[in-house]
């Protein structure tokens, strides 16, 4: 393998609704071309990001590499469909960036020759698919330290956080002005797990007409519409404002005071929240529900969490900074950030997968 450039496919629903979808595009970016070969596999081209994705110059195939279990007496002939793709380009390693427990695509990864890769992005597990999905796979990459417990007895796998291009994600791209009143932002996927009401509430509590909110997300699905709504009806509707989607949301982090990721205790959860990490890497002070995930990345910071769902809580943490003086809280801002140069950098994400396939095809 020494003079052989190694083929990586990378597998992702799409890049338009997708969360990893920026993170499979640094890994693409960032690989050593003169290392390895480099596709994608998608199912649509959908979304303004696919664009961007394009100016990378791989291939990209909007091929499905997963297919439905029923009927199960044609699954074999479908896997082998997939399985036929994968041998017909040679790749050597499949890294997939599906969030599903489907294992059919391990399946037809293997058939087709290639070692296959997973990496865990959220915190879902328990069904009997996960496993399958998981004994099959040649590797496991997982983003935060309580994943590793779903795996007890399987040794290949290695935790592996999510990197940041920190040069991108910096304060001195910008120049900050003083707020005229104290600016909470939160950026997610607006989504009944995120919490976002927990926010309002914690907002409604404190009853300080200095603060506003800003929230940046897709404003399409019906908890962040009946959440407008809700809004619109009470006092709170002129300190919060949904701003929707945004391509570049550095500006809203950096003119922040204080960033905020309520995220509840249920559902997926967290994996690795790299809005959160941005803010960090922003030099923006934070604060977030103590859930998997955000405790993993804020696990220096305690005083920086709170207990998921507890609105009066989280309003303490609020006033807290809001207290601070502005000095204050840049310096918790500067810590944040050399927290993540110190543990999130792109570097160091890159050189470990590039590590990784390598092992692999030992």
């Amino acid at each position: 393998m020494t003079n052989k450039k190694i083929k990586v496919l990378y597998t992702i629903p799409n890049f338009d609704t997708a969360g990893s979808g920026k993170v499979v595009y640094d890994l693409v970016k960032g690989l050593d071309r003169s290392k390895f070969d480099i596709a994608i596999a998608v199912e649509h081209n959908r979304g303004d990001f696919f664009k961007e994705v394009e100016k990378l110059g791989v291939p990209i195939f909007i091929q499905s590499v997963v297919t439905s279990y029923k009927p199960y007496g044609s699954l074999f002939l479908r896997i082998k469909k997939i399985a036929s793709f994968i041998k017909q380009h040679q790749f050597d390693v499949v890294h997939s960036w599906h969030w599903s427990s489907d294992w059919t695509e391990v399946l037809a990864a293997r058939i087709g020759g290639a070692k296959y890769v997973y990496t865990k992005k959220a915190m879902s597990w328990g069904n009997k698919h996960w496993k399958i999905k998981s004994y099959l796979s040649n590797f496991i990459v997982t983003i935060n330290h309580e994943m590793v417990h779903y795996f007890p007895k399987k040794k290949e796998q290695e935790l592996i956080p999510l990197g940041i291009d920190m040069d991108y994600y910096s304060p001195k791209n910008f120049d900050k002005k003083p707020n005229e009143k104290f600016q909470i932002v939160s950026v997610a996927n607006l989504v009944e797990v995120k919490g976002i009401e927990v926010l309002v509430e914690a907002v409604k509590l404190i009853n300080d007409d200095a603060i506003e909110v800003k929230i940046v997300g897709d404003t399409r699905s019906d908890y962040a519409q009946n959440l407008i709504k809700s809004i619109n009806k009470g006092a709170e509707k002129k300190q919060i404002e949904f701003l929707g989607k945004k391509p570049d949301v550095r500006p809203y982090l950096e003119e922040a005071d204080v960033y905020v990721i309520p995220t509840l205790n249920k559902g997926r959860k967290e994996g690795m929240p790299m809005a959160l990490v941005e803010a960090m890497c922003m030099a923006t002070p934070t604060i977030g529900s103590n859930i998997s995930g955000i405790n993993y990345v804020l696990k220096d910071f305690p005083n920086l969490l709170f207990e998921a769902s507890n609105a009066e809580q989280l309003a303490e943490r609020i006033k807290l900074l809001k207290q601070q003086s502005e000095k204050e809280r840049q310096n918790l801002g500067q810590q944040l950030r050399d927290y993540c140069l110190a543990n999130f950098t792109m570097k160091q994400f890159i050189n470990k997968h590039e590590d990784l396939y390598n092992q692999l095809l030992k």
